[in-house]
């Protein structure tokens, strides 16, 4: 049996295995190279975090509770010196995504040749506008460059613009750009932290009134667009279900279609090691206590505080609470079969 086929079959079972999380991000570092407007990661960098060796040994412990999906994100993974010993672990156990905000992912190309995919940062096809967003010069030629590179090198490159009233115009442009290249776009969305408490896990942002979406008109039909788009471009990487849920947010009568399912589908760690359902949260204890942790009354009660919990909209939350059980995963695969396909060939 290959590598490709082993891991396929070992994920295969740990999807249908029922009551356990699928989805892992894990914020490797804090250490950050751009300082983008909309996010503050880079006004609270932090030197400390967890070796290579303490990773991979919290790496094998979401595996034995069930992670399929891992996220390696930031700051920006690829600062790490020691970032390809983590990412050819993880490559071997996970379906495996790194976030890169375009300044690191053409200079470690041999680093990235196992990941599933590569998620490349880019808001704007205006090159002032998105070094602005970005606030560090050359910023849009750099992550350009590494989407071309990495295509070029038969690297799943995925390019992930963040949706904002800045930007909330020139995305179907953005989309069809990139789409007609052969490059699949994911979604993130605008979003800002509204805890203040020191023990959260992981601040991301406070509000910026320049990139809170106020046409939600706009961002109504944006949805309406895409869902369209998707049906004859399987390169949004969504489902139809999932743009509906975020449609339903700017919609008269606007509501969440949805519960969070944070530490019961999914769950954060940080660059400490440090757990929480989400990152908005307190930590709620370390990934090497997690086996003990998980069925206790503690992680029962946690859960059910996020089930209720209505202070954020961030996408991969949102994907994650709609598709993380064995049901849904098999509906998911029906939506994006093709997708799917291109992780094992």
């Amino acid at each position: 049996m290959t590598s490709g086929l082993k891991k396929a079959s070992a994920i295969a079972v740990r999807y249908l295995s029922p009551g356990k999380p699928h989805h892992a991000q894990w914020l490797v570092t804090r250490k950050c190279n751009y300082r983008c407007v909309g996010c503050n990661v880079w006004k609270e960098q932090d030197e400390r975090e967890l070796s290579a060796a303490e990773i991979k040994k919290g790496l094998a412990i979401l595996r034995d509770i069930g992670i399929v999906e891992l996220t390696i994100s930031g700051g920006d993974p690829l600062l790490r010196p020691d970032i390809a010993e983590i990412l050819d672990y993880a490559s071997e156990h996970f379906v495996t995504t790194v976030y890169d905000n375009g300044s690191m992912a053409a200079k470690k190309i041999d680093t990235l040749r196992k990941v599933d995919f590569v998620a490349i940062s880019i808001d704007s096809l205006d090159e002032a506008k998105n070094d602005a967003i970005k606030a560090v010069p050359g910023a849009w030629k750099n992550a350009m460059q590494s989407v071309d590179v990495l295509q070029k090198e038969g690297i799943r490159v995925a390019v992930t613009p963040t949706i904002s009233q800045k930007n909330l115009y020139e995305i179907m442009d953005l989309t069809t750009y990139f789409m007609e290249r052969g490059i699949p776009m994911w979604f993130c969305l605008y979003s800002y932290d509204t805890s203040v408490d020191n023990k959260q896990l992981f601040r991301i942002g406070k509000a910026n009134d320049e990139f809170i979406i106020t046409d939600k008109k706009a961002m109504v039909n944006l949805c309406n667009q895409l869902i369209k788009t998707m049906k004859k471009n399987k390169n949004i990487l969504m489902t139809k279900k999932l743009l509906e849920t975020l449609r339903s947010l700017y919609e008269p009568g606007e509501h969440r279609a949805w519960k969070c399912q944070a530490l019961n589908q999914f769950l954060v760690v940080d660059h400490l090691g440090r757990i929480s359902g989400c990152h908005n949260h307190n930590f709620a204890g370390s990934i090497f206590d997690l086996p003990a942790q998980w069925n206790s009354r503690e992680f029962k009660t946690l859960r059910e505080t996020y089930h209720n919990c209505t202070q954020c909209n961030y996408l991969c939350y949102i994907a994650y609470s709609l598709y993380g059980s064995p049901q849904s995963i098999i509906s998911l695969a029906g939506d994006q079969w093709k997708n799917v396909k291109l992780l094992f060939k």
